[in-house]
């Protein structure tokens, strides 16, 4: 009996064993069914989470695409704003190669005006000149006259002897 006793006994601490370990499995259980619960809210929250950066993420790739055709019209406005920066040069050459001829033009032009009036007191003095030669011809043409006279009367005088 005494074994059986002890037998007993040896179940009893057996069972109280298995009856903490099962009390204890039983807290690990529920521990773990509460990680369990808390780790699917986790999930749910990030799913969630991950749709909505999914949308933020498609409504980005919209804006890169707006952006992208933008920076694509920019680029094509940059290469318009080159091509007229170099027509801006061309005609600001243009205009600076005009300015040089102008000057030059107004140079030639006051130069010309300078040989205009030398040209012009010239022949202010060749016209006194003339004039002067037209009053010495007239006066000689009138000796002439007058000489021829003398010497016609000279001559039907003589003619008359």
């Amino acid at each position: 009996m005494d074994q059986i006793k002890k037998r007993m006994e040896a179940l009893r601490v057996e069972a109280d064993e298995s009856s903490s370990k099962a009390e204890e499995y039983k807290a690990k259980v529920k521990a773990l069914e509460a990680e369990t619960t808390q780790k699917e809210q986790e999930i749910t929250s990030l799913t969630h989470k991950n749709q909505v950066l999914e949308s933020e993420v498609e409504k980005l790739e919209g804006s890169v695409k707006t952006y992208k055709d933008e920076a694509a019209g920019g680029a094509a406005a940059g290469t318009q704003a080159e091509s007229m920066q170099r027509k801006i040069q061309v005609l600001e050459d243009e205009a600076e190669e005009s300015d040089r001829q102008i000057r030059e033009l107004n140079e030639k032009l006051r130069q010309t005006d300078v040989k205009s009036g030398h040209y012009e007191r010239k022949v202010q003095a060749l016209e006194q000149s003339r004039d002067q030669w037209e009053t010495k011809y007239e006066e000689m043409a009138q000796k002439y006259e007058a000489t021829k006279k003398e010497l016609d009367d000279f001559v039907k005088e003589i003619g008359n002897i």
